[in-house]
């Protein structure tokens, strides 16, 4: 069989790794910082990749379907990632020395502001996850025969994040996927966890049902191609490449030695190890092959989605109008897509793995993965609804908090919120998960009170860009809205006013149906007060809240969830410079398991709660009233 690389493109191709070693020692060292030792370990893993047929890709049109995808887990690699795109031609060589400035695109560790980069990376642990997703997204739902290839570090295997990945990889059998893993030996701060033992992974691997291929020595471009050409063979399981490599390769006096990781040379240091790697032609690049340009299927047309269908009062939990929805919206967005963490049947996401079962995605009992995965995805042009526990949530905060500097668009939905869940205890109750999406730059955060809302907002999250967070309740709740109704995310909804009111309370979710109970109960006993169900907690009606306190005398708030970084906090944070005194009823102690009603008195967040508390500010704060 003729040779993919004959010995004279394998001697142009050890000249192009010589070139990028020194383009990653240069670059960092103008930096002043960086992980060159990172960096030159994997120079011919990815070289072998990149220049020898074996990956394929169009960079004048990244965007292209059919485009292989390569995705840097270890993203502190991120000079190795720009020295290959300078020997693809695709960034100048004088640009790669802007690297980690202000304004450049070449950031420390990649994110989407360098457009060929696939993914923000770099919090270690998370690019399988997301190169899953885009292997499951071509090989599931677009049929196409791109592959996505992952580069890990050994450190980073440590993490469980990338045994979920590797499990779910095995699990829906995305043969389109390829880890390369690089096990250069030292970590930070040390050796890692097996050193340079190839086959302690190999095992581990294996026992999760991947194929390996071992490359014994990762500097030797003829095996490691070898290798790379083995992961396109393979059929029905993904492949891991699991490479021998050192620290520093290059560098004599970096070479397999610790100490140096995260570290720039200096300038006598520099001019050494650049004298050993010797010249370098600065004109000569590598060729990418490009993919096969495919006919690709008519994309499914948008349909208009079903009728909003509930009779006030009945009795609906928010999760069930959840499930709803997605069935509701599935014809309107045709990249829409579920994912659930073995929990479909309390989120209620259920109701959609049974209409659509091929855009239903099971995660398993892997919240982190799930995440990963999903961003994956959202890059891939879906619209994913990641759904779960809101309490398992926080297990995925890292990975949520890093798909914000990829830019995707992932809607996540928490159900079981707060101590309303009842019986099951606090480790089941969501109680932080508005301050963890709040914080987020650019976040949304849903609450609705009933079946209606819930729809509405499932609806107007497909279309919001960004993540995206919806609340939802276990128990039943009353339909309080007519089906028609609109719920512009950033709105508010009045929903009792007097112009006696001598206050407002403001709620969402369960505690909304708590305060409009205790309105009754108070205006039986003369008391007028304002109701406004902040469904939209972020971005929030900053000016009807404003509005309200300016009409009343205080702002009473009212919510199932820490007092930190809850509701609350989010409009006593928009009313900062107004006069109303703003009053915070929330979790403030440690629940248990209990029924929902006794759980909401003992927090002090139940009808009862909020009448006494009312009346207290009624009668210390009177001569404040008109």
């Amino acid at each position: 069989m003729e040779e993919a690389v004959t010995p004279s493109d394998r001697d142009r191709l050890e000249d192009l790794c010589r070139l990028m070693r020194t383009w990653i020692l240069e670059s960092t060292h103008a930096a002043g910082s960086g992980h060159p030792t990172s960096s030159l370990s994997a120079v011919e893993l990815m070289a072998g990749l990149f220049f020898t047929g074996q990956l394929h890709y169009d960079p004048s049109d990244p965007d292209y379907a059919n485009n292989d995808r390569v995705i840097f887990s270890k993203g502190h690699a991120s000079p190795l990632l720009y020295a290959l795109w300078a020997a693809a031609d695709q960034i100048d060589e004088d640009d790669l020395l802007t690297y980690r400035d202000f304004n450049s695109p070449l950031e420390g560790h990649p994110t989407r502001r360098f457009e060929l980069a696939e993914a923000a990376t770099g919090s270690l642990g998370q690019g399988l996850s997301i190169g899953v997703g885009k292997a499951l997204s071509a090989k599931r739902l677009d049929r196409l025969p791109c592959r996505t290839y992952v580069l890990l570090g050994d450190s980073e295997m440590a993490e469980g994040s990338q045994w979920e990945a590797v499990q779910i990889a095995a699990h829906y059998g995305l043969d389109n996927l390829v880890g390369l893993l690089d096990v250069n030996r030292l970590g930070q701060r040390g050796p890692t966890q097996f050193g340079h033992d190839l086959r302690a992974y190999q095992q581990r691997l294996e026992a999760f049902g991947w194929n390996v291929e071992l490359v014994e020595d990762g500097h030797d471009l003829e095996r490691v191609e070898t290798a790379l050409a083995f992961a396109q063979k393979a059929s029905g399981r993904p492949t891991m490449v699991v490479a021998k490599t050192l620290k520093g390769r290059g560098v004599s006096f970096l070479e397999d030695e610790e100490g140096w990781h995260g570290k720039a040379l200096d300038e006598d240091q520099l001019k050494r190890a650049l004298d050993e790697i010797g010249g370098v032609d600065r004109s000569l690049r590598g060729e990418i092959a490009r993919p096969e340009r495919i006919e690709f299927a008519e994309p499914a047309k948008e349909q208009p989605a079903g009728d909003v269908e509930y009779a006030l009062g009945d009795q609906v939990a928010t999760r069930d109008g959840y499930g709803s929805a997605l069935c509701r919206i599935a014809p309107l967005f045709p990249g829409l897509v579920a994912l659930d963490g073995e929990v479909s049947n309390s989120t209620r996401a259920k109701a959609f793995r049974e209409e659509h079962p091929d855009r239903f995605f099971e995660m398993f009992i892997a919240e982190q993965n799930m995440a990963g995965v999903a961003l994956g995805m959202a890059l891939r042009g879906k619209t994913p609804f990641v759904s779960t526990f809101a309490a398992f949530l926080t297990r995925a905060f890292d990975q949520v908090r890093m798909s914000v500097h990829s830019g995707a668009g992932i809607n996540f939905v928490g159900s079981h919120a707060g101590v309303s869940i009842g019986q099951d205890g606090p480790s089941q109750m969501g109680l932080e998960d508005l301050a963890m999406f709040r914080l987020l730059p650019g976040s949304t955060v849903l609450y609705p009170s009933d079946a209606v809302s819930t729809e509405r907002l499932v609806e107007a999250m497909a279309r919001e860009p960004g993540v995206c967070y919806l609340r939802t309740t276990r128990g039943d709740t009353p339909v309080i809205y007519e089906g028609d109704e609109e719920f512009p995310i950033g709105g508010c909804k009045v929903l009792r006013h007097s112009d006696r009111d001598i206050g407002v309370i403001v709620a969402a979710g369960v505690t909304l149906h708590e305060a409009l109970a205790a309105h009754d109960t108070l205006r039986e006993r003369g008391v007028a007060v304002r109701v406004i169900d902040l469904y939209s907690v972020k971005p929030l009606d900053a000016e009807t809240l404003r509005l309200a306190a300016e009409a009343t005398g205080f702002v009473l708030t009212v919510e199932d969830h820490y007092p930190e970084g809850g509701l609350g906090e989010a409009v006593a944070s928009a009313l900062a410079d107004h006069p109303a005194p703003v009053f915070c009823m929330a979790v403030d102690h440690r629940p248990r398991s209990g029924e929902p009603e006794r759980l909401r008195d003992e927090e002090g967040i139940s009808a009862n709660a909020i009448v006494n508390m009312v009346s207290n500010l009624a009668s210390t704060m009177q001569p404040n009233f008109r």
